[in-house]
């Protein structure tokens, strides 16, 4: 239990053996800043440590899963060349445990999973969404390269075409819409949500709890294999898109409330 105590921005509850984690910024639809983004790089570590639980239900508070970046979050760290690297460190720490963490993961997407929240969101074992949640990863509408482990997980769900398709635009893609492609495996109305994750959730814990930790390992192996192809690169090239003209306009026109003008620089 102590290992918890020291997270401010993440709400931990237990149900049996299940163990539930939600984001807990919802006025701010749990968009990630500064100390979000530090407790989620070490969250699954401390899950993978937690002896009191098989089976996790990851999900936000509020009416969005994860609204993504923080603006004045991705302010701070345009400025701030040290601070973003060191965001970037935190992000590959938190891909990997995510990736590493051998009890299933459901993830009940309660709403909007945007950039950040969508690749946390995707990287889940059984994605369970409210039929009104969004899908975007929308790092190239703020001048961005799709660097936190997008590039990784997109395609590997729906296939390059697809991906390059909502990775280049940022568009949005509504649940119903993602589970028919197989991006996430159900959209559900609100009420049948909760039933639903509860019937996987017990589904898994009462399950041959070794063998499944197991398969989940052996079928991550592949995806770490990609991930270690990809996640590096396109790290370095968000870092470098960071330092550019149009990161700097879309922040820019983000806090004046317009459309950004790209020049392409």
């Amino acid at each position: 239990e102590r290992m918890f105590d020291r997270y401010n921005h993440i709400k931990f509850d237990r149900n049996g053996r299940i163990l539930r984690v939600t984001l807990n910024r919802p006025d701010r639809l749990n968009a990630t800043n500064g100390p979000l983004h530090t407790e989620l790089s070490r969250v699954f570590s401390d899950i993978a440590e937690d002896r009191e639980s098989d089976v996790v239900i990851l999900t936000g508070a509020g009416k969005a899963f994860s609204a993504g970046g923080d603006l004045d979050f991705l302010d701070s760290c345009r400025s701030d060349a040290k601070l973003f690297q060191a965001t970037l460190n935190e992000g590959k720490r938190l891909i990997n445990s995510l990736l590493d963490l051998d009890k299933p993961i459901i993830c009940r997407l309660n709403g909007d999973a945007m950039g950040l929240g969508a690749t946390v969101a995707l990287f889940c074992d059984i994605i369970i969404a409210d039929n009104a949640a969004r899908i975007a990863d929308p790092h190239v509408k703020v001048g961005l390269s799709a660097g936190d482990g997008g590039a990784v997980i997109w395609p590997q769900l729906i296939g390059y075409a697809r991906a390059k398709q909502y990775l280049l635009t940022g568009d949005m893609i509504h649940a119903p819409q993602a589970a028919e492609m197989g991006l996430i495996n159900f959209a559900v109305p609100t009420e049948e949500l909760d039933p639903l994750v509860d019937k996987w959730a017990q589904k898994l814990v009462n399950g041959a709890g070794m063998a499944i930790r197991a398969t989940k390992v052996s079928v991550n192996a592949g995806l770490k294999q990609v991930t270690a192809a990809v996640l590096d690169a396109s790290f370095a090239t968000e870092f470098s898109t960071g330092r550019s003209d149009d990161h700097a306009e879309a922040l820019k026109a983000m806090r004046e409330k317009r459309r950004p003008d790209f020049t392409g620089k």
